[in-house]
């Protein structure tokens, strides 16, 4: 079946040459200049692709856009204009678009923004969504919906928010955005919680020599070195109220300036946070900027955890074990039944990284092809404490609690009965277990042995 797709332009010299510039075969071209004609075609003809004028005398093409939402949701919009401006953009982003192109548009780089939206409107129908996207891993709801935000943010923010409980990944969406947004510079990235205070505003914005105490020579901040590129403040809800300040006006100025210098120096800097704290419950506890945060919130991404995605597990859970597999040289292929049970059935409050940390543990104890219960972390396998009511409380992760706590007190006993046969002799005992020493040493230490 053809690929459709629909251009919408008041002006019919810029249909021709739109029209003109994506005919290939394969693919079914339709036009009209008025919104009111191309909203009866994307109800008759569902396109995969809108191209349309954001200034036109009928209607706009934002309301173009809301239509097209209502009607077609599944149908990529494009929008043209000749007066770009990122707020425009980011309501055109905030509302549904995919993309968003300044007049004039130069041809090449039409025919490659139509033709990734194509192929990636083709692999969705074809497999539900991407499994992987910039290395964040997902075919869920939340995950498409995450990935279809950054496809259609990442060329125009200049500032954006990421937030997301700990060990969601929120790293990965800001190091997706900047790959994603084509610029040249660098991938600059701060740990707001691991700075001194004292030394914030040299981390950020650089100093002269003589500035302070130890200042020996001229050193250039991160938005210097990001400049034309990308500043990640991980976790900015650490960072002190006076740094906040300064940090706004480089924002909207686009502007640094050193630590003991009087000269201003400018920049081109796009600047993405994150943080897992509650950062509008900290406005209100003045603990953060206000105007900070809504200069940040102009575009805001939500990392869904991993509870919220649990139909991710299955994929993840193959993708950790074979990035594991391939780092230790271990033949592992998977897991076992009843250890995939446990997985399933934990809540995962550390999320993805959690997860990763366990198969990463589970894959370096494991001497078989398939990880077992004995070779997860003994904390998942673990009740919870009792309840306020005096219930016992089983964690979700808890697989046939009574057989599982079972099963690893056999093996400890396996493990002290060898190791008393050895006389102590680590080695001796690995042979008899039929293990090598350095997976004998990683179950005494699992059972407190060592």
């Amino acid at each position: 079946m053809d690929t459709c797709i629909l251009i919408l332009d008041d002006n019919p010299g810029s249909l021709e040459l739109l029209s003109t510039a994506l005919a290939r075969p394969g693919v079914a071209i339709f036009s009209a200049e008025r919104p009111s004609e191309a909203l009866e075609l994307v109800q008759q003809k569902r396109p995969q692709l809108v191209l349309t004028d954001l200034v036109m005398p009928e209607m706009t093409g934002l309301d173009v856009l809301s239509r097209i939402m209502e009607l077609a949701p599944a149908t990529d919009v494009v929008l043209m204009t000749a007066h770009y401006t990122t707020e425009t953009a980011v309501e055109a982003i905030r509302r549904g678009a995919a993309d968003y192109l300044e007049k004039p548009i130069r041809l090449p780089v039409l025919r490659e923004r139509v033709g990734r939206l194509i192929e990636e409107a083709q692999r969705r129908k074809a497999a539900g969504t991407d499994e992987e996207f910039e290395g964040l891993i997902g075919t869920g709801p939340r995950m498409g919906e995450m990935f279809a935000r950054i496809r259609r943010i990442a060329p125009h923010y200049r500032s954006a928010l990421i937030q997301g409980a700990t060990g969601t990944g929120k790293d990965l969406v800001a190091r997706a955005l900047h790959v994603r947004s084509g610029v040249r510079g660098q991938y600059v990235v701060l740990n707001c919680s691991a700075v001194v205070e004292t030394l914030f505003e040299s981390e950020l914005f650089g100093h002269v020599k003589g500035a302070f105490t130890g200042a020996d020579r001229d050193k250039p901040g991160l938005f210097e070195a990001a400049s034309e590129g990308t500043l990640f403040l991980d976790e900015i809800g650490d960072m002190p109220l006076a740094t906040q300040a300064k940090l706004l006006r480089a924002l909207q100025n686009q502007e640094v300036q050193r630590v003991g210098s009087l000269q201003a120096r400018k920049v081109n800097v796009r600047v993405i946070a994150a943080t897992h704290r509650n950062l509008k419950q900290a406005v209100a506890d003045r603990q953060f900027r206000e105007d900070l945060y809504y200069r940040l919130t102009m575009v805001e991404i939500q990392v869904p955890s991993l509870a919220e995605r649990k139909e991710d597990l299955p994929l993840l859970i193959r993708h950790f074990v074979d990035r594991f597999a391939r780092e230790y040289g271990k033949p592992v292929r998977g897991v076992t039944p009843r250890a995939r049970r446990v997985l399933e059935r934990h809540n995962w409050p550390g999320n993805v990284r959690e997860l990763e940390n366990a198969l990463g543990h589970a894959c370096m104890l494991v001497e078989g092809d398939e990880i077992d219960v004995a070779d997860l972390p003994t904390a998942l396998l673990e009740r919870e404490p009792a309840t306020g009511d005096g219930t016992a409380a089983v964690p979700a992760g808890a697989w046939d609690a009574e057989a599982v706590v079972s099963f690893a007190e056999h093996e400890r006993q396996l493990v002290v009965a060898a190791l008393e046969r050895a006389q102590g002799n680590q080695s001796q005992a690995a042979r008899a277990l039929g293990i090598g020493r350095d997976a004998l040493r990683y179950k005494m230490k699992k059972f407190g042995l060592l």
